[in-house]
C-alpha cells in the first residue's frame, strides 16, 4: 500500500504533465501570484538581501516573480517533473539567483544552509499531524535569528469550501490529495508559538483565491473579488470564515 508521501508524488507528477502548466498560467491565476509575491513583500519585509526558501515550490511561478526583488530564492518540491519545468522557466527568465531541488523538504534542509525567509504556501497543510507539530522545530534550524516563516493555508472554517463541496464536488476533488486537509489557523499558530516564535495569524480572502482556480481565465473577476476581499476579512466574526489564512512567524533574534 502505498504510503501518504508516495501518493502525495504520484498525483503532483500526475498533476504537473501538463494541466497544471496550462492552469497556472491563466490570467487570474497569474494575478493572484502577482497579488501573493506584494503580500509576501509587505507582510514579511523581505528584501534585496533576503536569502528565501520556498517549500514546495512547484513549477516555480511565484518564485520567479518573487526573485527580482530579494538576493537568492531556493525552490524545494517533492516532484522532478514540477522542478524540471520551473528550471526551464527559470532558463526562459534569465534569472541567476533562483535555484530548485527535487526532493523531500526535510531532507534538502540540511544542506542548504540558513534563509531570512522560509515560504510555505499551500505546503503545511499536506503534512501529517507528527510532521506538521515538528516542522517549526525543524525550520528553526534552518532560519537566521529574526528570520520570518510564512505560510499560507487554507482553513478548516473556510466558507468556500462549503460552497464549492456542494456545487463544483469534482473540480473540488480534482484539486485536492487524498492526505491533504484544511488547518484551523488558531492551533497552527500555536505549534510556532510553542516552539519559541512570535507569531501571528491574518486573514488573506474569501472569494478572489477560490474564484482564480474555479475560472482561470476571468482576470477581471478576480481583480475585482480581490477588492471586495479586502473589505470582508477586516469584519469582525464574519472575517473567521475566511477561505484562506496567513501565518507569520519570527524566530527569535537571540535563541
Amino acid at each position: 500500500m502505498p504510503t501518504p508521501l508516495e501518493r502525495e508524488l504520484a498525483y503532483y507528477e500526475e498533476l504537473y504533465s501538463g494541466f497544471a502548466q496550462q492552469h497556472f498560467a491563466k490570467p487570474a491565476v497569474a494575478a493572484f501570484r502577482r497579488y501573493l509575491v506584494a503580500r509576501i513583500l509587505r507582510q514579511t519585509g523581505a528584501g534585496a538581501r533576503s536569502r528565501v526558501l520556498s517549500l514546495g515550490c512547484g513549477i516555480g511561478d511565484t518564485e520567479i516573480l518573487l526573485a527580482p526583488h530579494v538576493g537568492e530564492i531556493v525552490g524545494v518540491d517533492l516532484s522532478p517533473k514540477a522542478i524540471a519545468q520551473a528550471r526551464a522557466d527559470v532558463g526562459y527568465s534569465r534569472i541567476d539567483n533562483l535555484h530548485l531541488v527535487s526532493g523531500d523538504w526535510r531532507q534538502a534542509l540540511g544542506t542548504l544552509g540558513r534563509f531570512d525567509l522560509v515560504l510555505g504556501v499551500f505546503f503545511f497543510h499536506h503534512l501529517g499531524d507528527k510532521e506538521l507539530a515538528n516542522a517549526p522545530a525543524e525550520l528553526a534550524r534552518a532560519l537566521q535569528p529574526g528570520g520570518i516563516v510564512y505560510g499560507l493555508e487554507p482553513s478548516a472554517r473556510r466558507l468556500a469550501g462549503v460552497v464549492g463541496k456542494l456545487l463544483f464536488p469534482r473540480l473540488m476533488k480534482r484539486y485536492q490529495t487524498e492526505d491533504e486537509r484544511q488547518l484551523l489557523a488558531g492551533p497552527t499558530t500555536a505549534l510556532f508559538q510553542r516552539a519559541g516564535y512570535v507569531a501571528r495569524t491574518e486573514w488573506f480572502d474569501f472569494v478572489s483565491t477560490p474564484l482564480a482556480g474555479l475560472l482561470p481565465g476571468w482576470k477581471l473577476g478576480y481583480r475585482a473579488s480581490r477588492a471586495l476581499d479586502n473589505a470582508l476579512v477586516l469584519v469582525p466574526l464574519l472575517k473567521a470564515w475566511s477561505a484562506n489564512f496567513e501565518l507569520i512567524a519570527t524566530r527569535p533574534a537571540t535563541v
